[in-house]
């Protein structure tokens, strides 16, 4: 959910402006693979902490989450200033730990009955589909069309965020989501980052030069890994229904 605040300062950036790095997708999309390949590091060493030291990986998970909240903003700053040498190993430890923290849903997805590997594969399947969609649809937007897009988008994800901390407030206090509501939430989330594809492809080249293109690989890397948190979400609950 981190780039909510992208999406809005690449709006502000972004009007009126002609591309600026018309290759930067092309320089960024090695790095962009080479962050998921480390995420599914990430995912499989967590997967073993779980299955061997269950008891450590809830506080090592709270310890992931607050160190991988600081990396993001420190690696984007550093890699919008196109200081590639530094950011690369920043991003790199980033995935890293976005992989660790992703292993809790993997983990659930795995034990849920009619999601398991299979899912797993679906996930990253709808992932590479919106990927070639958003490449397809995005590169060809008009300007009018892709500004439309980009607001829709950004105030869809901002709602659904709002949504998501109620609904984590609400389990604290043992007020949990019903499965219907889950499965409209995780639903609007496959929606919204599918759509977040597309901008991707509009919005990076007017925003980011060529030479920032780990700052464009960092933005995609969010958009499918968010894509593939909603799209296990979903999976799990329409799984888990009474």
């Amino acid at each position: 959910m981190s780039n909510t605040s992208d999406f809005r300062n690449a709006i502000r950036d972004v009007r009126g402006q002609s591309l600026i790095g018309p290759n930067v997708i092309a320089n960024a999309l090695p790095y962009l693979g080479g962050g998921l390949v480390l995420t599914a590091v990430g995912t499989y060493g967590g997967l073993g902490v779980i299955q061997s030291y269950s008891n450590l990986f809830f506080p090592s998970l709270i310890a992931a989450l607050i160190v991988e909240f600081v990396l993001f903003f420190v690696a984007r700053n550093v890699a919008e200033q196109s200081n590639n040498g530094i950011a690369l190993p920043l991003l790199a430890l980033y995935s890293l730990l976005s992989g660790y923290t992703l292993s809790g849903v993997v983990f659930v997805a795995l034990g849920t009955q009619g999601v398991g590997l299979q899912g797993i594969a679906v996930a990253a399947g709808g992932c590479g589909i919106a990927f070639m969609a958003g490449r397809s649809i995005g590169s060809n937007l008009s300007e009018q069309d892709g500004m439309a897009l980009t607001k829709t988008i950004s105030l869809g994800v901002i709602a659904l965020l709002v949504v998501m901390i109620g609904q984590v407030f609400f389990a604290l206090f043992g007020a949990y989501t019903p499965t219907w509501l889950d499965i409209a939430i995780s639903g609007l989330g496959v929606f919204l980052f599918a759509g977040a594809a597309v901008v991707d492809f509009y919005i990076l080249p007017r925003t980011y030069r060529n030479d920032q293109y780990l700052s464009a690989a960092l933005s995609m890397y969010l958009t499918y890994i968010n894509l593939f948190i909603f799209i296990l979400r979903l999976l799990i609950a329409m799984n888990s229904r009474d």
